[in-house]
């Protein structure tokens, strides 16, 4: 078990490493419509390359996600078979969003260095599927 601040560390170097190993502009918050945006997500239990409707116009996030789900089809296409959509995603603070993500399936742990490698490399895969999609 690591103290909080252990954990705090062993996850900066995650990111730090991961954009040192990776140097790269991600599109992420750079999607030019507010509330849409691309993350990386890793914690002790899961890793997931995610798009996320964060609007606080709820009627806005709706109809967005509605045109993402039409877009399914080729979404799943584009080398992203395995991309699920939520409508009801809660957040670790009890937030509800719409997410659309890409789940990392191999066991996985921030805290576990054997296994960074090939969620670094299911990052690069999915979000630059992501991104092209968006494209």
């Amino acid at each position: 078990m690591f103290s909080r601040e252990e954990s705090a560390i062993i996850r900066q170097e995650f990111w730090t490493s991961f954009g040192k190993a990776f140097p790269r502009k991600w599109l992420l918050y750079n999607t030019k419509i507010k509330g849409l945006s691309f993350k990386f997500v890793a914690d002790r239990k899961k890793a997931m390359v995610t798009l996320d409707l964060e609007h606080s116009d709820e009627i806005f996030n709706q109809i967005i996600y509605e045109q993402l789900l039409q877009l399914k089809s080729p979404l799943k296409n584009n080398d992203l078979s395995e991309v699920i959509f939520d409508d009801h995603f809660e957040l670790d603070n009890g937030k509800i969003i719409h997410r659309v993500y890409v789940i990392h399936k191999s066991k996985f742990s921030i805290h576990n260095k054997d296994t960074l490698r090939e969620c670094y490399e299911f990052f690069i895969q999915n979000m630059t599927q992501f991104e092209l999609f968006f494209y």
